[in-house]
């Protein structure tokens, strides 16, 4: 892509826009958070582990913005959102801890899901409950 090469963008660390738009790119599911999945450092970050895996979603790539003041600050840029963690499905942002709390409350999480070829877990567990 045009732009890719250099330039203006302070030699392309960490916290370049292009740097932010390769993580979330990466993978269907991103999530920038403090702290990582197995030891989520603030409440927030910990609610969005515990709703993807409510969801059986495992396999998603997390990147600990702690570790990493460019990126912290360059996801901030690149989303126009203030706070962290931030979720991002097939290279879209989609909010922080409180709209996917409220999406996965409304059963937008599994529609969102199921577009990345995702079955949600609660789908399972909804079909569980029938039974009994």
């Amino acid at each position: 892509a045009a732009g890719e090469s250099g330039g203006a963008e302070g030699g392309g660390g960490s916290g370049s826009r292009e740097a932010v738009e390769r993580l979330v790119r990466e993978h269907p599911v991103v999530v920038f958070m403090k702290g990582s999945p197995a030891q989520p450092l603030c409440g927030f970050s910990n609610a969005v582990v515990q709703i993807l895996r409510l969801h059986g979603v495992e396999d998603y790539r997390a990147h600990d913005v702690l570790q990493d003041p460019d990126l912290r600050q360059g996801i901030k840029n690149y989303s126009n959102w203030p706070t962290i963690p931030q979720v991002y499905l097939n290279g879209e942002f989609v909010g922080g801890c409180d709209i996917l709390l409220q999406m996965h409350q409304n059963g937008d999480l599994v529609e969102e899901l199921k577009k990345l070829g995702i079955r949600s877990a609660l789908l399972d567990a909804e079909k569980d409950q029938e039974k009994k």
